[in-house]
């Protein structure tokens, strides 16, 4: 009889924790997907809006979707890169303000990012003015190269536009304002695609329609947000305007440049793709297959994006709690999901391969090369599912200053190099190129996970926290 209670003890207390276990993966999943859905929808949506315009410019010429693509994949992505990698450093500050309960901090921050990162942005439009000169520079074909630079110009406005937008979604992300996010979002996506064909095709104004239709799709989630914002939207976090943003600011710049530096690397290495394909045969259909594979891995990045800012935000929450085991459970659960969305589509692309072309594209040579890049685009898109959800965690606890030095070494001592080899040397053409760039996204993956895994969590003195008095992170007596 005792040993059948003892039996009938452990198989209760067995019970127990797996109804433990299981009310702990839902609600980490809760918490989780929280953040993700509105992180996923309004990147979504965002980068959405580019692709509806490459595919309204690719129906009316080749030329012209050829052009279209060089100006986003390259120019505007360098600059794109740097503003989200600001705005996501900031982005650290706001998530452990708000887990440590300092609701005051998060309006300044705001601010600190609007000024940081509109600075910046001015910097950057010299990339835009000189666009067609650069990628001649770079060899691509000059005939696209001019077509370009009249693209470049229309992304000035989109530049500025998304550095207020980038701050505004960061600031409200933090606080898990979710509706207001999914909101403008969705509705500038949609008044996009409205706009788009009403001014495009309905009226005959072609592309300056559709790029007119870009720029109104951005203004809308700006108005909106900042209406929302300064008007009672945030009463607790949002104080006004002030000074007070100045003071201090050089601890906030140097954190948003170094998390600048570490996505720009990032987004500039698949750029790099699109440069060395532009020098090989037959460009023009080169780069409008690659552009099109880059569009379908840049939404299903999206996905893992938002993963990326779902692990940051909880990283960063429960480190202004303290609590290092919620950390480790929150950084597991976001990797298992986003990989898991990854393998799905890891399948689908290897089945449908170029049936999905045909969406941006009427010509069979170009959906031809789509279908052969296929099979590369698919590991792509389950890599992409797991490294950036490394990337959120360095975020949430500040290190995007070593990670800026691990995505220089993987990405440009080892992937890059490793490309060209594969491409040109070995003639293995764009396929060689992206297989070495694949190679170099695994290693930086590997050495994130590495990095993840023998951080102390558990020594208190090791371990990353938030100081309510220093607003920094410290991690083996290193400050961020």
């Amino acid at each position: 009889m005792e040993g059948g209670g003892i039996h009938q003890n452990l198989l209760e207390h067995e019970a127990e924790s797996l109804l433990f276990l299981k009310n702990k993966i839902w609600n980490e999943t809760k918490k989780l997907w929280v953040v993700a859905c509105p992180a996923i929808l309004i990147p979504f949506s965002t980068f959405g809006i580019h692709v509806i315009s490459q595919a309204f410019i690719g129906h009316f010429s080749s030329m012209q979707l050829a052009a279209y693509a060089l100006v986003f994949s390259v120019i505007f992505r360098v600059v794109l890169g740097f503003q989200f990698g600001m705005v996501n450093g900031v982005g650290t500050l706001c998530g452990q303000a708000f887990g440590a309960k300092q609701y005051h901090k998060l309006g300044l921050y705001l601010q600190q990012s609007w000024i940081i990162v509109l600075v910046a942005t001015t910097l950057l439009i010299l990339l835009f003015i000189f666009a067609a000169l650069i990628l001649k520079v770079l060899g691509q074909d000059h005939r696209i190269a001019d077509v370009e630079g009249d693209f470049a110009l229309w992304f000035i406005a989109i530049s500025f536009l998304y550095a207020v937008l980038y701050s505004c979604n960061s600031f409200l992300q933090s606080q898990s304002k979710n509706f207001i996010l999914s909101f403008y979002s969705v509705l500038s996506l949609l008044a996009h695609v409205f706009f788009s064909w009403l001014l495009s095709v309905k009226l005959g104004f072609g592309v300056t329609g559709v790029m007119v239709s870009t720029v109104l799709a951005y203004v809308i989630p700006n108005v909106g947000q900042i209406v929302y914002i300064t008007c009672g939207g945030c009463r607790e976090t949002w104080k006004g305007f002030t000074a007070l943003a100045f003071v201090d600011i050089g601890r906030t710049i140097r954190l948003s440049v170094s998390s600048g530096v570490m996505i720009c690397l990032e987004f500039c290495y698949n750029t790099l793709l699109i440069i060395l394909a532009g020098n090989m045969g037959n460009s023009e259909v080169t780069i409008d297959a690659l552009s099109i594979c880059i569009n379908i891995s840049g939404w299903a990045l999206m996905v893992a994006f938002g993963f990326m800012a779902a692990a940051s935000v909880r990283v960063s929450n429960e480190l202004g709690r303290r609590d290092v085991k919620a950390v480790k459970f929150s950084i597991l659960m976001a990797v298992g999901t986003s990989f898991s969305i990854g393998l799905v589509l890891f399948v689908c692309f290897l089945v449908f391969r170029e049936n999905t072309a045909y969406a941006f594209t009427n010509s069979e040579e170009v959906a031809g090369v789509v279908a052969r890049l296929s099979p590369l685009l698919a590991f792509t898109l389950l890599l992409n599912s797991v490294q950036p959800v490394f990337s959120g965690v360095a975020n949430g606890t500040g290190l995007q200053g070593i990670v800026s030095y691990v995505n220089l070494a993987s990405y440009y001592l080892i992937g890059l190099p490793l490309g060209v080899i594969l491409g040109y040397v070995f003639k293995l053409q764009v396929e060689g190129v992206w297989v070495g760039m694949i190679m170099g996204t695994a290693v930086q993956t590997g050495i994130l996970v590495r990095m993840t895994c023998i951080t102390d969590w558990d020594n208190r003195n090791g371990s990353p926290h938030f100081s309510a008095k220093r607003n920094f992170v410290t991690v083996k007596g290193r400050n961020f």
